[in-house]
């Protein structure tokens, strides 16, 4: 295997190919390291439909160069109860709206579409497809790197970002200890529907499931994404009618979500999930390995933040390296104890919060549940959680990334 660059204390390996390892390679490349990404299908991209992207993940594809115009548009975002009753309406940020240059904070967008975008900023001769990762050896300047093909390479450090089943997380940590989280997530997309109000989404729920909402672009068009989120465990039976499935859930719900039924195409415009986690990790790497995204801390839809995290992470990881020579064992261990620092402790409390709020609208039983929802129906409660344990951590975050800003505080 050859290179033209490749030199020695800038070599970054990354296993992947999804949007997680992209942006690790943009954001190494854009510090001046010589990257190479190895990722085991025939190409590049990005599975499922819709996603919602966030003002911090934005404002890191902006840095790579990447155009916001008609990537998405801003939603405002109401929490409502089966029959309409409006719960919540999450606020905006006017400060982190200035400093950022971003409307808003949740984008929706196709998730195929902002990969092409961020595929589009990688140079030649980065990506090498047909490389499923294999194992590794460390070495005291090195880490040789083998795939499955028989290539080998040797490079300063190699990132996991191989997703949840990560091969070279499982080697650098052991077993992952996956588990069924108790949701089934259908996740589904189509084209614009008259009538709804633009810039406005919807999370709903009734006593088991949740119905949900976003508008979003589609290669420049606009469209909406939609979901439903349902109980479930290891080995529940699969629907061999999934329009069938959903159209009986959605059967007495107030509209939108019943109309969204009719323009999706169910066989290319629907992806079911079942969502398993892990345990919450402390250390994301050891010696010249560490890991992104889901490799280290996969992510209910609860958090609507899986490929966003993943991307944040990228950044982070490369920010924490800048200068470094990769050769330089305590100064790459150094670099990676800031990405840690940066990094675990606010993604744990995100994944965490995810999955409880998944327990909790999902796997409890009906009185609880009735409880729950009068709670919910009359009370500021849900503001007041959400507010406290989403927004104000995620927007401290973006608030701290200074060098991102338009405007400075």
């Amino acid at each position: 295997m050859s290179y033209q660059q490749w030199r020695p204390g800038k070599r970054v390996a990354i296993a992947g190919g999804g949007p997680g390892a992209i942006s690790t390679g943009l954001a190494f490349l854009k510090r001046g390291y010589d990257v190479r990404i190895f990722e085991r299908q025939p190409e590049c991209k990005a599975i499922g439909g819709a996603v919602l992207l966030s003002t911090p993940v934005l404002a890191v594809l902006r840095s790579y160069g990447m155009s916001l115009e008609n990537v998405g548009s801003y939603t405002v975002t109401y929490f409502k109860n089966k029959a309409g009753l409006e719960r919540l309406k999450l606020p905006f940020n006017a400060e982190v709206e200035r400093c950022m240059g971003i409307k808003g904070w949740h984008y929706g967008v196709l998730r195929s579409s902002a990969f092409k975008k961020m595929l589009e900023l990688v140079p030649e001769g980065v990506i090498y497809i047909d490389h499923e990762f294999a194992k590794y050896s460390e070495l005291n300047d090195s880490v040789e790197v083998e795939f499955t093909n028989g290539k080998k390479i040797t490079a300063d450090i190699l990132v996991g970002a191989d997703g949840i089943r990560s091969k070279v997380s499982r080697q650098a940590f052991g077993d992952p200890k996956l588990f069924h989280t108790g949701i089934r997530l259908w996740l589904a997309w189509c084209d614009y529907i008259p009538g709804i109000p633009e810039n406005y989404g919807m999370v709903s729920h009734d006593s088991q499931y949740q119905a949900s909402f976003f508008p979003m672009l589609h290669d420049g068009k606009p469209g909406f994404e939609w979901w439903v989120v349902e109980p479930s465990w290891e080995g529940k039976l699969i629907p061999e009618n999934p329009k069938a499935h959903l159209t009986n859930i959605l059967k007495d719900w107030g509209q939108p979500m019943p109309r969204f039924l009719e323009v999706t195409d169910f066989d290319t415009q629907v992806y079911r999930w079942e969502i398993y986690n892990r345990p919450s990790m402390n250390k994301w790497s050891t010696g010249r390995i560490a890991c992104v995204g889901d490799a280290v801390h996969p992510v209910s839809p609860y958090a609507a933040y899986g490929m966003g995290m993943a991307i944040e992470d990228g950044y982070y990881l490369a920010k924490s390296l800048d200068g470094v020579d990769l050769r330089d064992p305590r100064a790459v261990a150094a670099g990676f104890e800031i990405y840690e620092k940066q990094r675990v402790d606010y993604v744990n409390h995100n994944m965490e919060f995810a999955r409880f709020l998944g327990h909790m609208f999902h796997g409890l039983p009906w009185p609880l549940a009735k409880l729950r929802d009068l709670i919910f129906d009359y009370t500021p409660a849900l503001s007041k959680y959400l507010k406290t344990g989403y927004l104000k951590k995620a927007e401290e975050e973006t608030m701290n990334l200074k060098e991102l800003q338009v405007i400075k505080e």
